[in-house]
């Protein structure tokens, strides 16, 4: 009898503690703000029209505080979620000098206005804010992109470089070096939602580029470009023939090549809200296959492209963690090269003979799994379904680029890209129109670069000018209009501005600028 009476007592007290509003603590037990309750609800109440947004915002306290204090304040009558998002979260200083066009300079003088603008850091350490750290100085690509992004760098730095501004260009490298001392790789951006992944690894490509004006920066750099290639093959040794870890995918005896890859296969916290609506209907296998893959897009830098489709104009069916890219693996090639040339300086045989192997093999099989006779292009490999890809994309000339193609391969690819890719504003992306902004109608300056610079070192002067010429003419068509420099391009149309993706088109910025003066000094040449 007594022993009901206390039951009876102790729930009588637990139902008066929930009345008067001392309800027992409810607690948030995740292990990152990613995975509280309060960032899920508030992206999937769509607060922001853009889901970046949220996340880089700062913090009023500790992750745990905050999620475990909206587990209680949620419940209380009336609760607004914006009011408590307003309340603890707010946008982070700004810096950045105050800028406005002068539509009377040029717009090489404008894009040389732009670094301070477009300048940031050092950045102090804030527990409370997505951004990771850097020691030196940076650029960053502008407009939502507030943070230092990987292979955008690598154009931003062409344009540093010829505009004479190598000491932001020096600490950016830095900043790259001290990234893979610090966490052992270089994540897609500088921010800790972006620590799962890379992207395309342009780091050994920026030592080269300013090496051309300080020699010394090869060796100063070649531990951390051989730490970055161990990150990209991390697991080699545990493969068996047709299967895969992290990045790198065994294809056969000593053979090895790369995807892209992103170690988390949840929701990404920046497009938070688009992810789970579009892996709405799957299974619960499968969603998590689908964030797999759509991470590994992101990790591409090709966010997003008819490129990872393995169902015609399927979203959805996006598979390119199943995908061996053509543009990856040619970097890889470079980079192994560059490992072999170091080792060899240090006096490193052995090792000089490994590397250079890995480097003949790994040209081989790109010509072997990704040259297609039918098309005269390359195209990406799926290691899955042991077959090519069925999609012509301008990844397809990264092994002019970087010397893989033969001469007559050259030939076929720079028939192709007269016949198909090029257009009135220079060369498109692809040549289907999805609705995503790596696809048709859309250009996008690096790879206006890769594309000239490969045609131009197989000699195909003509043809390279004249794609510079006409992204030069709409890059300034646009500037005259706008007083901006766009993130992308369509090419297609010159009169209309840029669209598709997951964000309106960003101004700034980064790549485009830096290609322009790049460009602006390769025709230069050109005509001399």
């Amino acid at each position: 009898m007594k022993i009901r009476v206390v039951i009876l007592w102790l729930f009588l007290t637990s139902m008066a503690l929930v009345q008067c509003g001392t309800r027992p603590e409810i607690t948030d037990t995740a292990d990152t703000f990613y995975e509280t309750q309060l960032f899920k609800d508030v992206q999937l109440a769509h607060l922001f029209e853009d889901s970046k947004t949220f996340v880089d915002l700062e913090r009023d306290t500790d992750f745990k505080t905050l999620a475990n204090h909206y587990l209680t304040e949620r419940e209380r009558p009336g609760f607004d979620l914006q009011e408590f998002v307003d309340a603890h979260f707010k946008e982070p200083s700004q810096t950045a000098v105050s800028f406005k066009t002068d539509m009377s300079r040029d717009m090489y003088s404008h894009i040389s206005a732009m670094w301070d603008v477009l300048g940031r850091g050092p950045d102090t350490i804030n527990p409370n804010s997505s951004r990771v750290p850097l020691p030196y100085p940076y650029i960053v690509p502008g407009g939502r992109f507030k943070e230092i992004y990987y292979w955008d760098s690598y154009f931003t730095m062409i344009g540093l470089v010829s505009d004479n501004q190598m000491g932001i260009a020096r600490d950016m490298l830095a900043n790259f070096a001290h990234l893979i001392d610090s966490i052992g790789f270089i994540p897609n951006g500088t921010r800790d939602y972006y620590l799962t992944r890379s992207q395309p690894p342009f780091f050994s490509q920026m030592v080269t580029l300013l090496s051309q004006k300080d020699p010394a920066l090869t060796d100063t750099y070649f531990e951390q470009i051989e730490k970055e290639y161990e990150y990209w093959m991390k697991g080699e040794d545990s493969l068996k023939v047709g299967s895969a870890a992290n990045s790198v995918v065994r294809i056969g005896e000593n053979m090895f090549l790369n995807r892209y890859w992103d170690s988390a296969r949840t929701p990404r916290p920046e497009s938070y809200g688009e992810d789970v609506k579009l892996a709405n209907n799957f299974q619960a296998e499968a969603k998590s296959d689908l964030y797999m893959h759509l991470r590994a897009a992101a990790a591409s830098g090709w966010d997003f492209s008819s490129r990872w489709y393995a169902r015609e104009g399927e979203f959805a069916s996006t598979e390119t963690a199943h995908l061996l890219p053509v543009d990856l693996n040619a970097l890889l090639y470079s980079m192994e090269l560059q490992l072999a040339e170091g080792s060899r300086k240090r006096g490193d045989k052995q090792a000089a003979a490994a590397y250079s192997a890995r480097a003949q093999r790994r040209k081989s099989v790109i010509n072997k799994t990704m040259w297609d006779k039918e098309t005269n292009f390359y195209k990406d490999f799926n290691f899955v379904s042991n077959s090519r890809c069925g999609e012509l994309t301008l990844a397809g000339v990264y092994p002019l680029y970087f010397g893989i193609a033969s001469k007559a391969q050259a030939a076929k690819i720079a028939e192709r890209l007269a016949v198909d890719f090029l257009k009135p504003g220079g060369l498109v992306t692809t040549l289907r129109l999805t609705g995503q902004q790596w696809d048709a109608p859309n250009g996008w300056a690096p790879l206006q670069w890769m594309a000239v610079q490969g045609l131009l070192k197989y000699g195909y002067t003509e043809q390279a000018g004249e794609i510079m010429q006409r992204w030069l003419a709409l890059n300034e068509r646009v500037y005259r209009e706008t007083g901006k420099m766009m993130e992308k391009y369509n090419v297609e149309d010159t009169t209309l501005l840029s669209g598709g993706g997951e964000y309106p088109t960003q101004d700034g910025f980064g790549w485009t600028n830096g290609v322009a003066l790049g460009f602006r000094d390769l025709l230069a040449e050109i005509e001399k």
